[in-house]
């Protein structure tokens, strides 16, 4: 190997290593902020409804993911620790913000699941959660959402979104309107006529093996209109 091209493929590894650690540090100052809001949703619940008997918690056990449990659901965030290219076929790719510069496509992920507070409190393990939303943060701390209704409707203007405290307090917001909107319908019954032995059984020793989901064997509009 050349030492021209040493010096081109240890040169193109720095910079790239380098942008990717930037996008890196601005999703993970994002992630922070919608925690510090989650921890302030929690707090003002309990302010204002100091003798509900509705359990409102918020829960950081690792420093990528937390979750905030409120009545029946648990909204979980999660932090990916890689940083992320958009396909060329997505519509952010056209923009004439990214053609500029195709460096700002790269991005951090920070996803956003709705689980059923009883899957976890029974540890019900075939439970089904739904990702809502997904955000993503470039090096210029542009910001792109796609998810479900009211999340995926946030001011999705990549080109000029920046995040910031209102931006991330406002994604929180919109998720927690979302899942209190997103309710449990009960199943098709062609979907839960049958169940096994072995299904029984594990019902019998307090176990559940028979899945649970809020739209659990339904083809639901949110599925498909963004």
């Amino acid at each position: 190997m050349s030492a021209e091209v040493l010096n081109t493929l240890c040169s193109q590894l720095n910079t790239k290593s380098l942008l990717k650690i930037a996008v890196y540090d601005n999703t993970q100052i994002a992630f922070e902020q919608i925690k510090k809001h989650g921890q302030e949703f929690v707090s003002s619940f309990k302010h204002d409804f100091p003798d509900s008997i509705v359990d409102v918690l918020f829960v950081n056990n690792k420093p990528q993911s937390f979750y905030i449990q409120y009545g029946s659901d648990i909204l979980f965030f999660v932090l990916h620790s890689n940083v992320f290219l958009f396909n060329r076929d997505h519509e952010v790719m056209r923009s004439p913000y990214i053609n500029e510069d195709k460096n700002r496509a790269y991005c951090g992920q920070i996803s956003i699941y709705n689980f059923l507070t009883d899957s976890l409190l029974h540890n019900r393990y075939n439970d089904l959660g739904y990702l809502i939303g997904r955000l993503f943060i470039n090096m210029d701390n542009h910001y792109y959402i796609d998810g479900k209704r009211e999340v995926g409707q946030i001011y999705n203007n990549f080109d000029t979104n920046v995040i910031n405290e209102d931006a991330t307090k406002q994604l929180l917001q919109s998720a927690i309107r979302y899942t209190l909107n997103f309710d449990l319908l009960v199943p098709p019954y062609e979907k839960m006529k049958e169940i096994s032995i072995h299904d029984m059984i594990e019902i019998n020793n307090q176990r559940t093996p028979i899945r649970t989901a809020k739209r659990l064997g339904f083809r639901f509009q949110a599925d498909t209109d963004k």
